[in-house]
């Protein structure tokens, strides 16, 4: 989740509180450098008892893969407020990166029984149960995310992921499609969505779709060779061969299969 305001340290000071939703490593990455942690270190100095610091800079720490010293500052802020709904929250995402699924379950549902509106609380729940397997909880936390008002398009993108791994192909192309126009400049929505329409044999959507995936990252080997795909399906093989070998040179060794196929013939 990507928190975009004109101001800067309200945006800094909402970066953990949004931690919970988002991937550590993901856009947001620049505020677990070392710079930006000694710069959170010392508002924390100058206001030891602020519990909005240390979260903050736990977040950072966990953004730079610090866990111990990001679960440390989430405890300190958890100390200084037993209320803060973020500070749980966000401790149960390093906990969930860290392994302990016990620790990460408990304090998700503690953020909620704080703030059961917490809309990133119930998405990170919700990415916490669909990784562990237990698809049906995902999906309702999800829901409820949505229907409290959220405007984070993960809400859509991971409900979407649910549907389609039920082969519900339909409802998930609808979840991201209103991921999407949340957050346009994501591959991953195209490359999801581009997966359902080819389960339902929808070439040329599909085709679309990826091809908008491999425009934003280009180097997604795996978006050039489900491109080259669906356009071999819909009997494009002049651009399927153009597609399949941009997958091959990325790497890709399955789409060297279809580079043969779709070669244009020897003259």
């Amino acid at each position: 989740m990507i928190l975009k305001d004109k101001k800067p340290f309200f945006c800094l000071a909402l970066a953990g509180v949004l931690l919970s939703a988002c991937n550590i490593s993901g856009r947001e990455a620049g505020s677990g450098s070392a710079e930006n942690i000694l710069s959170l270190t010392q508002v924390i100095d100058n206001n030891p008892n602020d519990a909005n610091g240390y979260n903050v800079r736990g977040a950072a720490y966990g953004r730079a893969g610090r866990y111990a010293r990001a679960i440390d500052d989430f405890n300190k802020a958890i100390a200084l407020n037993p209320q803060f709904a973020a500070a749980y929250a966000n401790r149960a995402l390093v906990y969930r990166y860290r392994g302990d699924n016990k620790a990460a379950l408990a304090d998700y549902n503690k953020a909620l029984a704080l703030n059961p509106d917490y809309t990133a609380a119930y998405i990170g729940r919700g990415n916490f149960y669909r990784e562990t397997g237990r698809a049906d909880l995902a999906y309702a936390d999800y829901s409820q995310a949505i229907a409290k008002g959220t405007t984070d398009g993960a809400a859509w993108y991971n409900r979407g992921l649910v549907e389609q791994q039920r082969g519900d192909n339909l409802q998930a192309i609808a979840d991201f499609g209103a991921a999407q126009s949340r957050r346009p400049r994501n591959p991953e929505t195209y490359m999801a969505r581009g997966r359902s329409y080819l389960a339902l044999s929808n070439w040329d959507s599909a085709a679309d779709d990826f091809a908008a995936a491999a425009a934003l990252a280009p180097n997604n080997a795996e978006a050039w060779y489900n491109q080259g795909y669906a356009l071999e399906k819909e009997g494009n093989n002049k651009h399927a061969y153009e597609a399949y070998s941009r997958a091959a040179a990325l790497g890709k060794s399955e789409a060297r299969a279809g580079v043969k196929r779709t070669a244009p013939p020897a003259q």
